[in-house]
């Protein structure tokens, strides 16, 4: 999937960036200067007795959480293939617009319920990141599937955020409460997953979790954020998925 394009220096920002910077979630996303993703390679898909070997039952901790199959199944493949790299996790239910926070050897520390691109959908439009916000059409307001590897960033104004899927400015961040009309905050509290479609496909989280939980668990490193599709199967956007028996 998309990561963010490594640099040379630490230089003002290139035009690029500046691009970006002017189109993301709520138009006020864009990184530091020389702020770099590593690119981080997923281990290889794994088949035949490799693959059979590998599904010999470690599983995540969950902490007796009540959380859905999917999630459920992605964590478990995760710790058992090693596939977050021995760094922290997030995963992404789209279809129950919950995160969910794992340290790297996948003990699950926190869960909430997030805000997500208004659209159904687990791709991004060509060229989104590019485009102006009143120029995207409520059908392309997705919040695309797949492995990414996420850095924390600051935005113009200095707040915190994570970077998700750079190319198509894609972030989590705290709760954007700056238009009152979209009730974001009351969305998140709401149980209609209807409420929780409302972004540009950023991720919006509540403020006090993104400081107890994300902030902390990305800090001092990167990590991997795994967007679990709603109108695919895991294996087909998880190049080694297996589920773990």
């Amino acid at each position: 999937m998309h990561l963010l394009p490594r640099t040379n220096n630490s230089s003002a920002p290139s035009k690029a960036l500046a691009r970006v910077s002017a189109l993301v979630c709520f138009g006020l996303l864009v990184v530091a200067s020389g702020f770099q993703l590593p690119a981080l390679a997923a281990p290889a898909p794994q088949n035949g007795a490799s693959a059979q070997l590998a599904q010999s039952g470690r599983r995540a901790d969950l902490r007796n959480n009540d959380v859905s199959r999917e999630a459920r199944d992605t964590a478990n493949w995760v710790v058992d293939s090693g596939d977050n790299l021995g760094m922290p996790f997030l995963i992404i239910d789209k279809k129950q617009a919950r995160v969910l926070v794992f340290s790297a050897n996948g003990q699950l520390g926190g869960s909430a319920s997030v805000l997500l691109g208004l659209a159904i959908g687990d791709d991004s439009v060509p060229g989104i990141g590019q485009q102006k916000l009143s120029s995207i059409r409520p059908q392309e307001r997705t919040t695309p599937a797949g492995r990414f590897v996420a850095s924390l960033a600051r935005n113009l104004k200095g707040e915190e955020i994570l970077w998700v899927d750079y190319q198509n400015a894609i972030a989590m961040h705290p709760v954007v409460t700056s238009n009152p009309k979209e009730r974001r905050t009351e969305r998140l509290a709401s149980s209609s997953l209807q409420d929780k479609r409302i972004s540009y496909g950023c991720i919006n989280v509540p403020a006090d979790f993104y400081r107890s939980f994300i902030s902390p668990a990305f800090s001092a490193t990167s990590g991997i954020v795994y967007v679990l599709p709603e109108t695919r199967s895991n294996a087909s956007v998880f190049a080694s998925y297996y589920e773990v028996r």
